[in-house]
């Protein structure tokens, strides 16, 4: 049985994603598994630092942005949803050029905290960063 509450598309997840800074970087859902989220943030003059190589803070938003969608998709979203508390980043290797791809898998699914590992590898599946997310599932207000 698939992890998730209902079925999404992919379609869904980036009109979802439409307008923000997850569009503005380039980030894009391209797989949903059963037990895990996948999407591909291109390597470029948005997502480069000076020294010409993947910006940290930019593996840390694909990080987030597939650690968030994870776990609002793991939910009822009429009666809750899931915030952030807490991320990490390990950055294990540097990209110039292309698209990473990562991938988000739970480690801890709870009724009011959930736990998300994302990793993050190149085009030619080198680890490039590892990251680990704590997200907060609260009750929304009637």
């Amino acid at each position: 049985m698939a992890l998730w509450f209902r079925e999404y598309t992919l379609e869904e997840l980036n009109q979802i994603m439409a307008d923000t800074l997850i569009s503005h970087v380039g980030i894009e859902f391209v797989e949903i598994g059963d037990d895990f989220l996948r999407a591909r943030m291109p390597v470029d003059q948005r997502t480069r630092q000076p020294m010409g190589i993947l910006h940290g803070g930019a593996s840390v938003v694909l990080a987030e942005t597939l650690g968030s969608a994870a776990s609002n998709l793991a939910i009822n979203r009429d009666e809750f949803y899931a915030v952030g508390l807490e991320i990490n980043a390990n950055h294990v290797r540097s990209v110039a050029s292309g698209s990473v791809i990562g991938t988000a898998r739970p480690l801890h699914i709870g009724k009011s905290t959930q736990v998300w590992e994302m990793q993050i590898h190149d085009e030619n599946g080198n680890l490039v960063c590892v990251s680990r997310m704590t997200n907060a599932v609260l009750k929304k207000e009637k």
